[in-house]
Parts: C-alpha cells; sequence; structure tokens
C-alpha cells in the first residue's frame, strides 16, 4: 500500500519554525541532541499527514459481477453457505457475488480451474484467496507465488481487475505469507493481508483452528467491502 505525503516540507518548516530564537544555535548543530529529536518530531509529523492509498478499481455497475475464487475459506467451510464471506459481501455491497470456493484446492489446482470460471462469469473484479492448502501440505513458496503469478496475469488479459486477500501461515503466530504482499506490489494490486490472519487469532470467529466462523466470515466480507469502497469500485 502506497504512502503519499502531502507538503511535507510544509510540515519541516513548521518544526522547525516553532524553535526559539535563543535555541538556534542548538538546532542548527546536526550532533545536538535537540536537533535530532526535532528531525524526529518532524517525520512523526510528516507521516501523520499522510494518507493511505489503494489502488484504483474500476465502478462497478449494478449488473457488474465480482468473482471470489479461492479453497475452502471462500466456500465457507466453518459455517452455513448463506454464512460465507461472498454471500454476506453480495449482501453489503448490493452486486452480484459469485462463490467459486472448493474446499482442498491448491493453487496449481485453481490455476487450471480459472480459466474456465472467468470464462463463465466473466466479472468485472476478481477476489483471489488461494495458497493456504499449499502451505498446509508444504509446498515450496516458489511454486505458490508462480500459481499466483499465472492466474493474477489471466484475469488481467481479460481486464478483469485483481484484489488478493493474504492467507496466513499455519503457524501458531503466523501472519499472511509474506508473498502476497509482494505479489500485490509487482502487479499494483488491491491488497488485503490483515482480515484472515485477525479471524483466525480470536476463538470467537473461528470454526476450527484454520476456518472462520459466520461471524468471522462476516468480518471478512465488511474488511471486502470497506477495501472495495475505498479503491473506488463502490
Amino acid at each position: 500500500m502506497a504512502i503519499v505525503c502531502r507538503h511535507p516540507q510544509r510540515r519541516l518548516h513548521d518544526v522547525f519554525s516553532r524553535v526559539p530564537a535563543r535555541q538556534a544555535s542548538a538546532v542548527v548543530s546536526p550532533s545536538s541532541p535537540r536537533w535530532l529529536a526535532a528531525c524526529l518530531l518532524a517525520c512523526m509529523l510528516a507521516i501523520a499527514g499522510c494518507s493511505s492509498k489503494v489502488p484504483p478499481l474500476p465502478k462497478l455497475g449494478q449488473n457488474d459481477v465480482i468473482l471470489a475464487f479461492g479453497d475452502s475459506l471462500t466456500h465457507g467451510t466453518g459455517a452455513s453457505d448463506a454464512e460465507s464471506y461472498p454471500v454476506v459481501l453480495a449482501q453489503l455491497t448490493g452486486r452480484n457475488v459469485i462463490r467459486e470456493g472448493v474446499p482442498g484446492e491448491t493453487s496449481d489446482q485453481g490455476l487450471r480451474r480459472l480459466p474456465g470460471v472467468l470464462e463463465a462469469h466473466k466479472p468485472k473484479i476478481l477476489l483471489l484467496c488461494l495458497g493456504g492448502n499449499d502451505m498446509l501440505r508444504r509446498i515450496d513458496d516458489g511454486a505458490i507465488v508462480a500459481n499466483l503469478r499465472a492466474m493474477i496475469q489471466a484475469a488481467k488479459r481479460q481486464g478483469v481487475a485483481v484484489v488478493l486477500l493474504g492467507v496466513p501461515r499455519p503457524t501458531l503466530f503466523g501472519s499472511a505469507a509474506t508473498f502476497y504482499g509482494e505479489l500485490a506490489k509487482e502487479f499494483g494490486l488491491v491488497y488485503e493481508g490483515d482480515v484472515l490472519n485477525d479471524v483466525l487469532k480470536k476463538p470467537g470467529m473461528k470454526a476450527d483452528p484454520i476456518h472462520p466462523n459466520a461471524q468471522g466470515y462476516r468480518a471478512v466480507a465488511e474488511a471486502v467491502a470497506a477495501l472495495l469502497k475505498k479503491s473506488g469500485a463502490l
């Protein structure tokens, strides 16, 4: 996610302009503790003035399709069909969200399945969430990345915008595998790398160690809906 600062030079000037004249000699010296403290304060203010930006997505018309593609996390294992995140997302957004999740699917299987699904549904936006089963089976990260990259490229060739959802590694203190963020940066994708990790760390939001429950899937849907709005799709 890019960080864009608005008028950082002005903020630096404002910080130093507030320093009393009698302290000027202390500020001027780069070795002065006060000078270093002022620089740190200026940086903090500049960061505070920055705004988080996400890459833009195409505006969704009322009849446009969102394709949620993945494994059991997209299927909704751990909750009823009506409580899966794609179904809840459709309710939250008022858009047609197609749920194409196959429990147990690995990224290479998804790569083979995706072209037919894209052809069948002709989505405007693809929500891609795969790789968890690969990590459970200890498949090499390089193979997962290659498969995800090929799926992203396949979607882009058809003019489909991609939103990537990061899946946490199956460890006690896991977080989304870093390759998801790297792929998002490589292709300039809208990326959600926190919500699944956050949900699966909360006992009240998961049905088992690797699947959310109804409350957890709702949290996922709400995070994706917020991201779609922030990126201009809604």
